[in-house]
């Protein structure tokens, strides 16, 4: 008898490789389409601005594709619960002036755990999605594509989560994935990748953060001689180490923001010094493990495009992890992932509390 495997259709290229590929391991597929994000029921105002984040047509793909691959589609609406999960954390975040990461509460709180549930009443032994990720003897590896690897957003992700999910891309790249949709003859082989975060698309980030969070204009201050040298328009439109549209168009040297006081309304930027956007040493919370591995000395990712430093892991009381790096890190940030990988296995995540330089806490941050 047939296993059955539950794949994750999102109506791209990633999803409907993976589904083609179960299919041909002789697995019996069921694809799940998700909605999690419906504008209107949200309350945006989209005067004047277009709707980039069209389910609808990826639902249409996903559609076309398991036509196409002969397999039953089933769809399933988890709008209030990403609301709950997700975006409230992902404003509560901003709030605080910290940068949150969305898609990793997504990761663990939607696709892993409501979907897996999901998945089980369709009489799913698997579950599968396309991520570019491998699991071999229970460790989260990291795909054989390094630059499209998502072990980063799967790291908030629990051990008994893991279980019973099969990636079947993650052992090939990209050009390789594009590859077998054109072979196939699938609909969205050539179909662009979707960027940024889910609901909020290509849109202007600022303007669909307006629809939540209230603008409050405040000062912006020069980190090194604490001058006032402009107006920001609302802390949450701005990330550490961001050096484009911070609103200092009158300098000319290189600018970059450098940190935030939420209770005085003030976003710290530096002018033509770096050197504060660097730091030593971090202090990580909320730590999941996915590993049985808790290393003293390991890498970390600091954000997901980031490069992987050479870190010492200190593990202190209440889930949290001090962590070390002598040898500098740029634009540590508050409120996004460290991600901790041994070689080639993601070992799990810590998210960034606290920033420090020289044994002291970062006062701008």
């Amino acid at each position: 008898m047939k296993e059955t495997v539950v794949v994750g259709m999102s109506g791209g290229v990633d999803s409907a490789v993976a589904a083609y590929l179960l299919k041909e391991a002789g697995y019996n597929v069921i694809a799940l389409f998700m909605r999690n994000w419906d504008s209107t029921v949200n309350g945006e105002d989209f005067q004047n601005d277009d709707i980039i984040c069209p389910q609808e047509r990826d639902y249409n793909d996903a559609k076309e594709v398991c036509d196409k691959l002969g397999i039953p589609l089933h769809r399933v609406d988890f709008i209030k619960e990403y609301w709950d999960y997700v975006f409230k954390y992902f404003l509560d975040e901003l709030e605080k002036g910290r940068t949150p990461n969305p898609d990793l509460l997504c990761n663990r709180f939607i696709k892993f755990d409501l979907f897996k549930k999901e998945a089980l009443k369709l009489g799913a032994d698997y579950i599968a999605t396309g991520h570019y990720a491998r699991l071999e003897n229970g460790k989260l590896l990291r795909a054989v594509d390094l630059n499209k690897d998502q072990t980063y957003f799967l790291a908030d992700v629990t051990p008994d989560e893991l279980k019973n999910v099969l990636f079947p891309i993650g052992g090939l790249t990209k050009p390789e994935v594009r590859k077998i949709a054109e072979e196939q003859d699938l609909v969205v082989a050539k179909k662009k990748d979707s960027t940024g975060i889910c609901f909020i698309g290509e849109r202007n980030y600022q303007k669909f953060i307006h629809n939540y969070l209230k603008e409050n204009k405040g000062p912006i201050i020069d980190v090194a001689t604490k001058e006032v040298i402009g107006e920001h328009n609302g802390l949450m439109n701005y990330t550490i180490g961001q050096r484009k549209n911070v609103g200092l168009s009158g300098h000319t040297e290189r600018h970059f923001v450098c940190g935030k006081d939420v209770k005085k309304n003030i976003l710290y930027v530096t002018i033509g010094n770096e050197e504060y956007l660097y730091s030593d040493a971090c202090l990580v919370d909320n730590v999941n493990f996915i590993s049985s591995t808790h290393p003293t000395f390991c890498t970390a990712k600091f954000r997901y495009r980031g490069e992987d430093v050479p870190v010492t892991l200190e593990y202190l009381e209440n889930n949290e992890i001090l962590v070390k790096y002598p040898g500098k890190a740029k634009s540590v940030t508050p409120g996004q992932a460290c991600v901790f990988y041994l070689g080639e296995e993601c070992l799990g995540c810590g998210f960034i509390k606290e920033v420090y330089k020289n044994n002291e806490k970062l006062w701008y941050l």
